[in-house]
């Protein structure tokens, strides 16, 4: 059978907006999923024992289940609590999840390589603990873990195609109904793929843009990560 791509093509709208669609949820997830990781790594490193405790499930549950599950979890969950959201905003609530979990291990070993000098003096100037982080720690942090947030943030992308599952309409979905319209399923997805490809390679640019505009050492050595 020959390949034909005219159809899946005459559909670029859908496509389009399917992609606008993902690249919203990676935006939005992306900025709620730092903050939360970000404040799990705090409390896994205070000296509260129970915030400790209660980060720690939080993040060995969510990193020991599959993604599918979680967001079942919390589509059927709200609704037997008799909450009633869109597939757009339970999807944001699951990725925000997931992806804070694991940004809260990358930013506790960020933490934990700043100096121990630096803790030290920031306790001898008198600022506390948030202070310390605020001021002292939390940049360093970023600078030294960037990479590996931003391939993290990458993959959250990347991980929205299972929010086809509960009626979200991006990329995915997009496809699914499409292939579903035309026939063509190869032609679909491989023309999906390759616009996967092009939002992955879009983050990429943008984190490092940013990445150089934050933190001058990069901007010096201009590299890409």
């Amino acid at each position: 059978m020959m390949l034909d791509f005219t159809a899946i093509l005459s559909q670029w709208q859908l496509l389009l907006d399917g992609a606008v669609l993902t690249a919203k949820l990676a935006m939005v997830t992306t900025v709620t999923g730092f903050l939360i990781g970000t404040l799990c790594a705090v409390a896994r490193r205070s000296h509260c024992v129970w915030c400790a405790r209660v980060a720690a499930f939080y993040v060995e549950s969510i990193r020991n289940t599959p993604f599918l599950v979680q967001i079942f979890l919390v589509y059927f969950g709200l609704s037997s609590l008799g909450f009633s959201f869109t597939a757009f905003t339970v999807s944001v609530i699951a990725l925000t999840i997931n992806v804070g979990a694991y940004t809260a291990e990358i930013m506790r070993a960020g933490f934990e390589s700043v100096h121990k000098g630096q803790w030290e003096a920031a306790e001898t100037l008198g600022l506390t603990k948030w202070q310390q982080y605020w001021h002292v720690a939390l940049r360093p942090a970023i600078e030294r873990v960037y990479p590996s947030l931003t391939s993290q943030f990458i993959l959250l992308m990347l991980a929205s195609s299972v929010t086809s599952q509960i009626s979200a309409e991006e990329l995915t979905a997009t496809a699914n109904f499409i292939q579903s319209e035309t026939y063509r399923p190869f032609e679909t997805f491989f023309i999906v793929a390759g616009i996967y490809i092009a939002l992955s390679m879009m983050m990429r640019l943008v984190f490092w843009l940013f990445g150089l505009a934050i933190f001058p050492r990069r901007r010096r050595l201009g590299t890409m990560i």
